[in-house]
Parts: structure tokens; C-alpha cells; sequence
């Protein structure tokens, strides 16, 4: 799903405009980017929780030489999804009724 995606159910769902449903994505995703920044987590009851995860510097080795090489300190980015989604992405897909071929009077009849 692409952002656009979102916009277009927006739009479509609840009869906003496109510019509305635009900047309405646009305002919640700059927020969320801005509170990663900061070092904050974000939690989306029902969806998962991003964690901004700080990751110490070590001393790494380039492979081809062995020399050693500093790596500086980095944050990193976590999802962990949400119990509720989690059931919901695993839960079996519903079966959907297939057409009894051994009767022919049923389903497709060949003419």
C-alpha cells in the first residue's frame, strides 16, 4: 500500500477532498517522523508500536584488508506489531465455495 493508497481511501471512505485527505496523511506521517527524531516512541493501539532503538559504537573490520575500522553510534528503528493485527494477519483466509464437479447438472456444463 502506497501513501497515495491511503489518500485515495480517505477520499473515497469519507468523502473528504483530495487535498484534505493529502494533507491529513501528510500532517500524521511528518508527526510521526518528527517523534522518531526526537528519540520518542510511537504506539498505534490495534496496529504495532516503532521503537527507536540506540545502538552503541563498536569497532568493525573491513573484510578485505582486516584493517579495523570505527562505527560510530547509530539509532535504529523498530516495529513490533500489535497483538490484534498479528491475530488478524494469521488468522485462515475464508474458504470460498467451490462448484461440485461431479454433478453435472452444478457449475460450468462444457457448451
Amino acid at each position: 500500500m502506497l501513501k497515495s493508497d491511503l489518500i485515495n481511501i480517505l477520499v473515497n471512505k469519507r468523502g473528504v477532498t483530495q487535498k484534505q485527505a493529502e494533507a491529513t496523511i501528510e500532517t500524521i506521517f511528518e508527526s510521526m517522523k518528527e517523534a522518531l527524531c526526537r528519540g520518542e516512541n510511537i504506539e498505534i493501539r490495534g496496529l504495532g508500536a516503532f521503537h527507536v532503538k540506540n545502538y552503541q559504537g563498536y569497532q568493525g573490520r573491513n573484510p578485505k584488508t582486516g584493517q579495523v575500522i570505527p562505527v560510530k553510534p547509530k539509532r535504529g528503528l523498530l516495529f513490533r506489531t500489535g497483538k490484534e493485527l498479528r491475530d488478524r494477519v494469521n488468522r485462515p483466509a475464508p474458504q470460498t465455495a467451490q462448484p461440485d464437479l461431479s454433478d453435472p447438472t452444478k457449475g460450468n456444463t462444457g457448451t
